[in-house]
């Protein structure tokens, strides 16, 4: 065995735990990359600062809420400013290294490896003792970050729906209106017709859209047209040769917006779902993935002959959360 590999192993007084020494504080590796370290830490101490500024910016435009424009620009500059100073921080005020030890045997004694444990974590602690402004500022920013990134996560869900998924605005004795808000007279459409409509004061509401048809019509020299039957139950619910059903479809939610006159069947576009409408046929679907029938609107007609709801549906509109055993 050489001399050199001997004074290796033998520990004296500069190196007690023996083998190749930890690198001090004071060694040249240990110190900053910036050749002025004030000045570094302070355009860092100012980047991140800016970060700080900008997240907070995003929480309170977000907050009010002001454009989107603003928002993306405020949060924009806060993730920049606070990367760029961290890039920084650890490219010029860290130690720069690099740190090479000469070949020494390469089972450590347990006295080595306490060793160089308590120096890894005091050095880690003196870095943060040194910049404690940047620790500080560090830690400043990843606090408003995480709240006000919290807050499309919590304000964007909205108000809860309670029970508007349960009922429309369809009440007794609300119009029935077409797309320009004008009321649907009984005598409106011949018979085949369809129309979208709205109760009046709600045009263009999506869950309130109904699909009015009339497969039924007057006969030669009358005036009136009996009613439409589609179910046991339902005998006033179709007057005068009409029938009003959902517009929204029980699949998936699209807008059943063809009538089928020669069948008298309603098709839904979107996934070909198909329902039965006439007399006895309370829209139940008969081909599709439709999975339950599209809700019937009661009608009546007012005192000045326009068409009106008795009630809300009896059921709730739509697909999904609506299905029911």
């Amino acid at each position: 065995m050489s001399d050199d590999v001997q004074r290796n192993e033998q520990p004296d007084a500069a190196h007690p735990t023996g083998g190749v020494p930890v690198a001090t504080m004071t060694d040249p590796h240990m110190q900053p990359y910036a050749r002025h370290p004030a000045r570094a830490e302070a355009v860092t101490g100012l980047l991140l600062l800016v970060g700080v500024l900008g997240f907070a910016a995003y929480g309170a435009v977000y907050f009010v809420n002001g454009s989107t424009q603003w928002q993306a620009v405020s949060l924009g500059i806060g993730f920049i400013a606070f990367g760029i100073g961290l890039t920084a921080w650890g490219k010029y005020l860290l130690p720069q290294g690099p740190f090479v030890e000469e070949r020494h045997p390469l089972a450590a004694s347990q006295a080595e490896r306490d060793a160089l444990g308590a120096a890894i974590v005091d050095r880690g602690r003196l870095v943060f003792r040194r910049r404690g402004f940047l620790g500080g500022l560090l830690g400043l920013g990843g606090a408003v970050m995480g709240v006000v990134l919290a807050f499309p996560a919590i304000r964007s869900l909205g108000p809860l729906p309670k029970k508007t998924f349960d009922h429309t605005h369809w009440r007794r004795g609300v119009r029935l209106v077409d797309i320009d808000g004008n009321p649907v007279h009984y005598t409106d459409l011949e018979t085949g017709g369809v129309l979208t409509v709205f109760p009046e004061g709600h045009v263009g509401d999506a869950m309130d859209q109904t699909l009015l048809i009339r497969p039924g019509g007057p006969l030669p020299g009358q005036t009136q047209a009996a009613p439409i039957v589609t179910a046991p139950g339902r005998e006033t619910w179709g007057p005068q040769g009409y029938l009003a059903f959902s517009k929204v479809c029980t699949h998936a939610g699209c807008p059943v917006g063809l009538y089928q006159k020669a069948t008298s069947q309603l098709l839904c576009p979107c996934h070909q779902s198909l329902f039965d409408v006439g007399a006895g046929k309370p829209a139940v679907p008969v081909f599709g993935p439709a999975p339950r029938p599209l809700p019937q609107l009661p009608l009546m007609v007012d005192a000045d002959g326009f068409l009106a709801a008795q009630s809300d549906y009896h059921e709730p509109v739509g697909p999904g959360f609506w299905e029911r055993s």
